[in-house]
């Protein structure tokens, strides 16, 4: 560490005092399945999702708030944001007595306006994209003298998401390695800060996707890279790059950045749901993508992963989880050609006998080559493994009348699995 970092363990230690009372210690669950998915020694989930407004934003929010002089409280503060930092605004607003204005683009869904209303907070919708709502949050801040509450270039913001690191070691102190999501560096400029003033050498390895990935450059050239483009499903850590206090906490502090596929992605908001039984949104999902991936080496340790938010539009969860299920080859939609429609009973009752569920029967679009004396339907099989499908699969084409033309089913599946 340097005399010039901008947030020191002495900053963490204090956000922690103010934040005591005020946010939930969440939750570190224990996953056998997935220590033996990545070969770890154990591997512990941080659960922000579960957090007060389902992420940890309300930490870095409460903790710069809570120090802005009184006539600065009086005048009020302003955000902008599509998502999680909107809402930890609004509610630290409503727990100081603080008026507060998030500006948010066009194109936020009316669920989060919502939530973001819900917590006392004005909202102003201005802008087709986030960048001009973040444009517009400048300029009336500085017309109308509010406190511009930056989402995380700002030591008190990364301060506050710091205490994550601090609970982390307290609940699992033999911790060997933490992968953190990377947006514009605040949780984890944060938790590393507080995990590398701890006794022990603990690894922090930051996470992006590929299609937003900049921050391993950044560090890696020791000057601030930014990306022109993002594109990425997980939209929470679609930053273009980080800003100068992120960069300067992360330097010397973050050991490393890796980086993940969407595929995997999906795949791992998939497993959360059906093994940790925890919603969890893309980009929080994104840590325990790059622990199954194999993103790193990760044998015979104490590993954690920091899942940093949950709010996820149920109906875009559920497609996410369906697309992750096919990424693990465990969900096939093969074409068939039958006889007749009275075919299909025959196919769920086979499909039944093996364990297979049956999720969905649907009229196929007719290809070039198809026998225009048959039936195409298209189906959903989804069964505990690829090879689970791959038998169900042979013993539907085994079937009199029925014809497998295209068998649907991921032949090179994430994680290996």
């Amino acid at each position: 560490m340097t005399a010039e970092t901008p947030v020191s363990i002495a900053d963490v230690e204090a956000a922690r005092d103010r934040l005591a009372e005020i946010v939930h210690r969440t939750p570190l669950d224990r996953s056998t399945t997935f220590a033996e998915m990545s070969g770890a020694r154990s591997v512990g989930s941080k659960l922000e999702n579960t957090q007060r407004t389902g992420s940890f934003k309300i930490r870095g929010a409460y903790n710069c708030m809570a120090q802005l002089a009184e006539a600065q409280r009086e005048r009020g503060v302003i955000a902008a944001s599509a998502g999680n930092h909107a809402q930890g605004v609004a509610l630290a607003g409503d727990l100081l007595g603080i008026e507060a204005t998030i500006v948010v683009p066009e194109i936020t869904p009316a669920s989060k306006i919502a939530a973001t209303r819900g917590y006392g907070a004005e909202v102003v919708v201005e802008g087709d994209i986030y960048e001009r709502s973040y444009e517009h949050a400048l300029d009336l801040a500085e017309r109308e003298d509010l406190e511009f509450v930056h989402p995380f270039d700002d030591e008190r913001v990364i301060a506050g998401q710091g205490t994550v690191g601090l609970e982390l070691f307290e609940q699992y102190p033999e911790l060997d390695t933490v992968l953190v999501a990377i947006s514009g560096g605040g949780l984890i400029g944060g938790i590393a800060t507080a995990l590398k003033a701890q006794d022990r050498d603990i690894r922090v390895l930051g996470v992006q996707p590929e299609g937003a990935a900049h921050a391993g450059r950044s560090l890696e050239n020791n000057e601030i890279y930014e990306r022109e483009t993002v594109d990425t499903v997980a939209d929470g850590i679609a930053d273009t790059r980080l800003l100068e206090t992120t960069f300067e906490t992360m330097r010397g502090r973050v050991d490393g950045v890796v980086t993940v596929s969407d595929s995997g992605i999906a795949a791992a908001v998939a497993l959360l749901a059906e093994r940790a039984k925890t919603v969890v949104e893309p980009a929080g999902a994104a840590p325990l993508a790059a622990l199954l991936s194999g993103a790193a080496e990760f044998e015979d340790e104490d590993v954690a992963v920091v899942l940093s938010g949950g709010n996820a539009d149920l109906s875009d969860h559920a497609d996410l989880v369906r697309q992750g299920l096919i990424e693990l080859g465990r969900y096939a939609t093969p074409r068939l050609a039958v006889e007749d429609r009275t075919r299909i009973g025959t196919i769920a009752k086979r499909v039944a006998e093996d364990g297979v569920k049956l999720a969905d029967v649907r009229t196929g679009r007719r290809a070039p080559g198809d026998d225009p004396n048959r039936k195409v339907v298209e189906v959903g099989i989804e069964g505990s493994s690829p090879e689970h499908l791959r038998a169900v699969l042979d013993a539907l084409e085994a079937l009199e009348g029925v014809c497998v033309v295209d068998r649907g089913l991921e032949t090179d599946p994430v994680f290996g699995r």
